[in-house]
């Protein structure tokens, strides 16, 4: 057994080795990951008075990464159901690809969130034992719960069928655990839209369709993300990227990028039809509010950009086109981006209370800062993809007698 478990580990030293282009790609990111750092250190030492984060707009640019990049680690379920509840081969031979995915969003959720508290350390505060937790009355304590569980789900199962694999035997064994994480991962990007739904003085955010929306938009967008990176991947490795795999990942988008335009209609009508003073926030998005209209061209640009993805994944004949389908997934991811980004964060704390109005743009230190955490997170995704190759591939195996072998079930 312990053998096997160090073989296992020596895989792990295969991210030390790879092509000019590999170092290449490592050093580069390490580089943007440095100005990352530097800029949180100017805001660590500084305070948030050198960010555009105010009283009046008290989330901005952090909290709207933190809500794309849940949706994104939600997204995975969209492999794990057709992968190991309906076996479906080609989606099953690379729905690890998905899971690390997973992985990296939640673990850059949980960075943008550290970056977005003026003392990350007061984190400890909801700690059990350390601090009180409140739970189960706060939200955030369960939002909390909800992100770390499914970053823990899923790399057990991420490492316990890697080494299934290795072994080669089957991996039935932690099935419920697959099956648990299908639920919890609806409950990630449910749970985070609860604490927008939750506050009743924000009538913007205060809708029952929230989350609905959430969920919609994120089975589009995350998707989206990885039908790209299944083609690099497959590019640059030796990894057999199925086209049924990526045709079957782009209907499943054509389904919920017309549920997540149909809940963006219904909410709109509600708003505009009603004409009550609520209706301020959805003005100011499309058509700007006391002659502010900082929002307008980004709102507009994002609704364009999710009509066209739309028409290019409902019609069959331009989904299977490869180049148009490449287009209609950068849409949008840009389209979504802008959407649950900038379209929902700012609107809902405009106008504030008070009824002041105030233009909110990320300054250089949370660009910076934010930049440097997506570096990060592709970093993650890069290590543990070229820590998984050599034993997915089977570069990385476990010869047993015949006789010994099970049925090997690849993930």
């Amino acid at each position: 057994m312990f053998h096997k478990i160090r073989n296992f580990l020596v895989a792990l030293m295969n991210i030390f080795h790879g092509s000019p282009l590999y170092y290449a790609w490592i050093f580069f990111l390490l580089a943007v990951m440095g100005i990352g750092l530097y800029a949180y250190s100017v805001q660590w030492n500084q305070g948030f008075i050198v960010t555009s984060i105010r009283d009046e707009v008290s989330w901005g640019f952090y909290i709207a990464n933190f809500t794309f990049l849940v949706g994104v680690a939600a997204a995975a379920v969209l492999l794990v159901v057709p992968a190991y509840i309906y076996h479906f081969g080609p989606i099953k031979e690379i729905v690890f690809l998905g899971e690390i995915m997973a992985i990296t969003a939640i673990c850059m959720c949980i960075m943008f969130v550290t970056a977005d508290l003026g003392r990350p350390e007061r984190i400890l505060h909801m700690a059990p034992l350390i601090g009180t937790p409140n739970f189960p009355s706060s939200l955030l304590v369960w939002d909390v719960v909800v992100l770390n569980g499914y970053l823990f789900i899923n790399a057990i199962i991420f490492l316990y069928v890697l080494y299934k694999i290795y072994e080669g035997k089957s991996y039935a064994p932690i099935m419920p655990l697959i099956i648990l994480s299908i639920p919890w991962a609806v409950s990630i990007h449910t749970v985070t839209a609860f604490l927008y739904n939750g506050l009743p003085a924000r009538p913007f955010w205060n809708a029952g369709i929230l989350a609905p929306r959430f969920l919609a938009s994120a089975f589009c967008s995350g998707p989206a993300i990885i039908i790209l990176v299944f083609q690099i991947v497959g590019k640059f490795t030796r990894i057999n990227i199925d086209i049924m795999a990526i045709r079957k990942v782009a209907e499943l988008i054509a389904y919920t990028m017309a549920l997540n335009i149909f809940l963006l209609g219904c909410e709109v009508f509600k708003e505009f039809y009603s004409n009550s003073v609520h209706l301020a926030p959805l003005k100011y998005m499309y058509f700007g509010l006391h002659g502010h209209h900082g929002l307008v061209p980004l709102m507009w640009t994002s609704l364009a950009l999710n009509l066209t993805a739309l028409v290019i994944f409902v019609v069959p004949a331009t989904r299977r086109n490869i180049a148009l389908l490449n287009i209609g997934c950068v849409l949008i991811i840009v389209g979504v981006y802008i959407e649950k980004g900038f379209g929902l964060v700012i609107p809902g704390f405009t106008p504030s209370t008070l009824g002041e109005i105030y233009e909110y743009w990320p300054s250089g230190i949370e660009l910076g800062v934010s930049v440097g955490i997506w570096a990060t997170g592709a970093l993650i995704y890069t290590l543990l993809l070229k820590f998984t190759l050599p034993v997915y591939s089977g570069e990385t195996h476990i010869e047993e007698p015949e006789e010994n072998r099970e049925r090997v079930v690849t993930a």
